[in-house]
């Protein structure tokens, strides 16, 4: 059983944050900041990469053991008898509809922004294999050379060649980079991962899938409004893209406090 690193600040009820990426909450300070006013904010990080790990090997990572990760947060920080909001972001969000799948009864609403979980689409095996492009691209020519290839993944563009030589990186340095390390041992595994529709659609906590408005178009806005429509969930758009926690923090985090905790819900946490 592996150590729990996560972060706590303001009152209220339980809102469970789970960062994209390598799961390392940089950029997401601003939005919780202004979110802690109305709600206990819980920023899991499940590597301990803010918490001096970030340096040490990391092995391939899973969906289960994230979420499991997060239910074990819960049950340190829960009161008894209550349950949680979550909001998960990129691969952070694909942790969320699995722990919304496997443990409704803790939860209280899940919005999950932009999951990558592109398997559920018609063409899934086309945008899976296009994902496994770019850690291929990642190995063989380094990390600015992926992230290229990611973004074009992403906004449906078509690849662009980059110059110059391929650099590849070290063991130490990838260890040393959360982008590299979300490229090495999280991208193929999470968008690999098939959610439970069947359970998603049955769970009686809410679900909201959620996607930025810049991403209109884009593959993880069709993504999440796929979803949507195959679990009988609500949509909402957020301002900004894929990282719309980071562009536009305040705004995030007010559409989410209203998403959340609609008004008029008998329970609704407190405002100022």
């Amino acid at each position: 059983m592996t150590d729990l690193y996560y972060d706590m600040r303001g009152s209220g009820p339980v809102l469970l944050v789970l960062p994209g990426g390598a799961g390392h909450p940089m950029g997401f300070d601003r939005m919780t900041d202004a979110l802690a006013d109305r709600f206990t904010v819980v920023t899991c990080d499940p590597l301990g990469l803010a918490h001096g790990r970030l340096g040490e090997p990391v092995g391939e990572q899973r969906v289960e053991d994230w979420s499991d990760g997060a239910l074990r947060v819960l049950d340190e920080v829960l009161p008894e008898g209550e349950s949680a909001y979550v909001l998960g972001t990129s691969s952070g969000a694909i942790a969320s509809l699995d722990l919304l799948a496997r443990h409704p009864g803790r939860l209280r609403h899940v919005v999950a922004h932009e999951p990558p979980c592109v398997g559920v689409l018609p063409d899934g095996a086309r945008q899976q294999a296009a994902f496994q492009e770019v850690y291929d691209v990642y190995r063989a020519a380094g990390l600015r050379a992926a992230g290229a290839r990611l973004g074009a993944v992403l906004s449906g563009a078509e690849p662009v060649q980059e110059a110059g030589e391929p650099q590849p990186l070290t063991r130490e340095q990838e260890l040393g980079n959360p982008m590299a390390l979300f490229l090495a041992h999280v991208l193929t595994s999470f968008t690999a991962y098939g959610p439970d529709l069947a359970a998603l659609t049955a769970s009686p906590a809410r679900l909201t899938l959620a996607a930025g408005v810049d991403s209109r178009g884009q593959l993880l806005h069709r993504t999440a409004q796929f979803l949507s429509r195959h679990t009988g969930s609500s949509f909402v758009e957020f301002p900004g893209g894929h990282v719309g926690v980071a562009e536009h923090p305040a705004d995030f985090a007010g559409l989410l406090a209203e998403t959340l905790v609609p008004v008029g819900d008998s329970q609704a946490p407190y405002t100022t």
